[in-house]
């Protein structure tokens, strides 16, 4: 019943598109006052869409396995709780997810613009639908959360217990809300272009919207960054595997936008740029949307694997593309000559820089995420691009950047000039020291350590002095900033200090290095809901005589059949300490992983940091800069 009224829902909305875009064209040179059947069909559209959802949330939670969805994704014995994530946790749900984000932004946003004229409300309106329509026709046609299967099974076949996890289980949501957020961005800025409004007031009314989209998008790519680290027993925050790529890029992007913004706003320039960052953002997230769901990419983040489905987002990923560069091409009136006269010393110019720096990155983790793939296409060569390939283009330009990102901030708009700063030298010559203090005992990449970690110490001194020298004058870029450079300084040093052993160990036996011993001492069996669980003892003693106790799991599943490695980490303000445990087949034996990661609590802190500075920018009245 459930799945009937959520697919009749479904439908529901979808009509409400169409009559959406028929008054719209009708109200659109009719009165200065939009058509209040306009927003009463708006909020119906996401209200049908909301049924929808709630349809199939429901069939989840009661295990209708006359749903295709839920019989494939679901398990009598699975929690409550994921049963309920199980929901988004799967490709239908997770594409219903993403509509049901996208009618209630575009009411949101018609809520939010009453100051702004008309004919851009509606524009926007016009545009968002269009993209709201493809991905009803993509649900409908190709992806249905509701097929009917019969005869009706007596058990699902469970949903992958790597996602059965509470931080991946809002993990999927957080980072929509970013996705689906720079649509809006994506629809004004067409709206815009169209109409000619892109100029300042353009920009201090989507500013909030850029700021909302960019908190969100963070946050989830910092959830899925904790998920990987604890649940996929690598150890690490980030191993550039193609589906984090393809959330980097619109982050990289939609920062890079965010700066151009507030340029925008305050001195009437980079408009361009924001026009055309507004496309790519929302290109890039409609991008990773057709690489993970398509199935070309070979990462353990992809859960959905028909090329079908992924041609479908393709073709319209192209159509959304060139809609808007035609718009672009045909509307846009560059009326601005203010560059030609900017200052080589000043605020916006080294903003514009590092505009440049960040669209390098971009393009860098775009030819590495899809090289593979156009060279599998080509070739039929299956080769992966891995940290080398990123470190070795990305680092030499992170420097620079740094050192821009603490200069600015520094600088006046229009015009300034490096008098009175002084300080910036002696800041870089305190991190110079204390960065050649730090590596001076190290034997691996000296040089290229020493200069990295010297810039980032140096954006951090600098972060830290502009909260004593500017109080609350603009508190959240000082915060944003502060977060970054500390980003920055504890990957550094995760980096560089970070130990691992890796060896195959019985019950009963030791495994002993000049650093540490580590002791198999034995192994406890339990039983859950829906799996089994081995547990090892390990004693571990350190060169200095610190005695630890870790206890690492495999975890056997029976639907599906599935055994995950559970990690035990034991975590303190300064280092991680992680292991985890492999059977090694037809052994005996246990390959067993234990690793020492410096500042890995600060990686987390630093990007809540972030967050935090954009949180408090949306409760600003105005900029102080």
């Amino acid at each position: 019943m459930a799945s009937l009224v959520g697919y009749y829902s479904l439908l529901s909305g979808f009509f409400c598109s169409f009559l959406i875009i028929y008054f719209s064209i009708i109200n659109f040179k009719d009165t200065k006052i939009l058509d209040k059947k306009i927003l009463s069909f708006t909020f119906f559209q996401f209200f049908f869409v909301v049924i929808s959802f709630l349809g199939l949330i429901i069939s989840f939670v009661v295990s209708d396995f006359s749903n295709e969805t839920v019989f494939n994704h679901s398990h009598t014995t699975k929690p409550l709780f994921y049963k309920i994530s199980g929901t988004w946790g799967n490709h239908e749900g997770s594409l219903l997810l993403w509509l049901l984000v996208l009618t209630l932004f575009i009411y949101l946003f018609l809520l939010k613009s009453v100051e702004q004229k008309k004919s851009y409300r509606i524009l926007t309106l016009l545009f968002q639908e269009i993209i709201i329509i493809g991905f009803f026709v993509f649900l409908i046609k190709t992806s249905n959360p509701f097929n009917y299967i019969t005869p009706i099974p007596k058990e699902g076949l469970g949903l992958n217990p790597i996602l059965q996890d509470p931080a991946l289980a809002i993990h999927p949501p957080v980072l929509y809300l970013g996705y689906v957020g720079s649509s809006i961005i994506f629809s004004s800025a067409l709206a815009g272009v169209t109409l000619n409004y892109i100029s300042k007031d353009w920009a201090k009314h989507i500013k909030n919207w850029v700021f909302i989209s960019w908190i969100f998008l963070t946050l989830g790519i910092l959830l899925g960054s904790i998920w990987a680290y604890y649940e996929l027993g690598w150890g690490g925050f980030w191993f550039w595997d193609p589906v984090e790529n393809v959330s980097l890029m619109p982050w990289l992007s939609l920062t890079t936008l965010l700066h151009c913004i507030l340029v925008l706003e305050k001195r009437n320039i980079l408009n361009s740029w924001a026009i055309i960052l507004s496309i790519t953002t929302f290109a890039l997230s409609m991008c990773g949307t057709f690489l993970v769901r398509s199935g070309i990419l070979n990462s353990v983040h992809t859960f959905a694997n028909d090329p079908e489905r992924g041609l479908f987002i393709l073709i319209f990923l192209f159509i959304l593309i060139f809609l808007s560069f035609f718009v672009f091409l045909f509307f846009y009136k560059n009326e601005n000559k203010s560059l030609i006269n900017l200052n080589w010393v000043s605020k916006e110019t080294a903003i514009l820089i590092n505009n440049w720096f960040m669209m390098y990155f971009l393009i860098v983790v775009l030819i590495g995420t899809v090289y593979p793939i156009f060279l599998e296409v080509i070739t039929s060569e299956k080769i992966s691009v891995g940290p080398p390939f990123f470190h070795k283009l990305i680092i030499p330009f992170l420097i620079p950047f740094l050192i821009f990102m603490a200069i600015g901030p520094q600088l006046k708009w229009i015009k300034s000039n490096l008098k009175n700063k002084l300080y910036l030298i002696l800041f870089l010559i305190i991190s110079f020291i204390l960065t050649v203090l730090i590596v001076k005992n190290l034997s691996i990449n000296f040089f290229t350590n020493t200069i990295l970690l010297t810039a980032a110490f140096f954006l951090f001194f600098i972060t830290v002095r502009d909260f004593f020298k500017k109080k609350f004058n603009n508190l959240s870029q000082n915060i944003a900033h502060f977060g970054f450079s500390l980003l920055i300084l504890s990957i550094l040093f995760n980096n560089i200090f970070s130990s691992e052993i890796i060896t195959n160990l019985k019950i009963g036996e030791t495994f002993v290095s000049d650093k540490f011993k580590i002791s198999f001492k034995d192994i406890n069996q339990k039983d859950e809901q829906n799996y089994k669980a081995i547990i090892g003892k390990f004693e571990v003693i350190d060169s200095k005589g610190s005695n630890l106790i870790m206890s690492p799991e495999l975890r056997i599943y029976n639907q599906p059949n599935i055994v995950t490695s559970e990690a035990d980490i034991k975590t303190n303000l300064l280092t991680d300490k992680f292991m985890t445990m492999n059977f090694v087949q037809n052994q005996d034996y246990f390959n067993i992983r234990y690793q020492i990661k410096p500042f890995m609590v600060w990686i987390w802190i630093s990007v809540i940091l972030i967050c935090f500075g954009g949180l408090i920018s949306l409760f600003k009245k105005k900029y102080e800069n």
